[in-house]
């Protein structure tokens, strides 16, 4: 598979890791429906299921390989012969299948979910992805728990599986366990101590266990990933993924420290995919959520909403219309000043003089002190009595 060394990879987990969350499970249709905007949002890859492990699994992969068209279909697999003919029967309809296999690549893992060796764990590795060749030119293989791998043992790996024909190389942090310096200079020991790292994409796929799924991920593409698993809200298994939007946004934020990387994001997407997402999964999201959060546009500081007021990029760094939004919200509460409230009563038609808005602004403050947050309702009615 050819790929381009300076396009990043989106690899969209959401309907695979992020429905993994207890009581997130989606419909067939509902997988669909979230599958055409991802397309629309512009991914790379949908991780579709795990073909092996339910019937309606399996009848979600064949579904959506039906329904999209320019979007490799992803299914995932354990490294035996068994899961990896299912999936790709699964994955007959797709116009660009890939199947996911892998194994586990830490020590922890060998011993104590293998009971194996590392030469065994080895010759499993090679042999599923030679099978998955069979069925399918685009091959990648997860090396499970590579954040607590051995890293020697884990390029000697990754070596072995590209010449048995993988086009892609997952190097999971499976438990949220690396620091972003520790999970970067992995990934460049990979890139530059693995002699075939060249036919392949780096993948990086990072738990946020530790609250680092996003700087790990972010890491790993400063040192030469070229694809980032990820999900809509950062849902997941745990405490979740490494969120899609949050990733997309730093590389147009940050672009030049990034390598000029190009994707195919549409990023005025993301606020309403995020609540459909969140509504269909019945997974609120936090409202100091990175990008998408109710609060993320909000500024309810005095010295915040005067500073944004006078000058937005004093305290935006994004716009939010870039992410779908109308507008920033500068949200009226007791540290609010008077700066917001004159704007608050201008966009309701009300224009004040000093002396004016100096007594409405100190009635505001005990309504503001009495209520957690001030309504247009409660402005009109300050008005009145200032005008009375």
């Amino acid at each position: 598979m050819l790929h381009d060394p300076n396009h990043l990879y989106i690899f969209d987990t959401t309907l695979r890791d992020g429905e993994q969350v207890p009581g997130c499970q989606l419909t067939t249709p509902e997988k669909i429906d979230i599958a055409r905007d991802l397309e629309r949002l512009g991914v790379d890859v949908i991780e579709a299921g795990f073909p092996v492990s339910s019937p309606g699994d399996f009848q979600s992969v064949v579904e959506l390989s039906k329904a999209v068209d320019n979007v490799i279909i992803c299914a995932l697999t354990r490294a035996n012969k068994n899961d990896i003919a299912v999936a790709a029967e699964a994955l007959q309809y797709a116009k660009r299948p890939r199947i996911h296999t892998g194994i586990g690549a830490s020590d922890m893992h060998i011993k104590y979910k293998f009971n194996s060796t590392r030469e065994e764990i080895l010759a499993r590795a090679v042999d599923a992805v030679k099978y998955a060749k069979s069925f399918v030119e685009d091959v990648e293989f997860y090396a499970e728990d590579a954040g607590r791998a051995d890293v020697v043992f884990l390029a000697q790996m990754v070596e072995a599986v590209i010449a048995a024909g993988a086009t892609v190389v997952n190097i999971p942090d499976t438990n949220g366990y690396c620091l972003p310096d520790q999970y970067g200079a992995k990934i460049k020991f990979l890139k530059e101590n693995v002699r075939n790292i060249d036919q392949a994409i780096i993948s990086a796929h990072c738990h946020n266990d530790l609250g680092l799924a996003t700087a790990n991920s972010i890491a790993a593409i400063q040192n030469g990933a070229r694809q980032i698993e990820c999900t809509i809200n950062g849902i997941g298994e745990r405490a979740g993924n490494t969120s899609l939007e949050e990733v997309a946004m730093i590389m147009k934020v940050h672009n030049e420290y990034m390598g000029g990387l190009t994707n195919n994001i549409d990023s005025r997407m993301f606020t309403e995919l995020s609540r459909k997402v969140a509504d269909m999964m019945n997974m609120p999201v936090q409202p100091n959520k990175a990008i998408v959060g109710k609060n993320a546009f909000a500024h309810s500081s005095g010295i915040h909403q005067d500073g944004f007021l006078k000058h937005r990029e004093n305290y935006e760094i994004i716009k939010p219309e870039d992410v779908g939004l109308l507008e920033a919200g500068i949200i009226l509460t007791a540290r609010s000043g008077r700066h917001a409230l004159k704007h608050h009563l201008e966009r309701l038609g009300h224009q004040l003089d000093k002396e004016e808005l100096a007594s409405c602004y100190e009635r505001f403050l005990v309504v503001a002190d009495a209520k957690k947050e001030i309504q247009d309702t409660d402005l009109l009615a300050l008005v009145s009595k200032t005008n009375a």
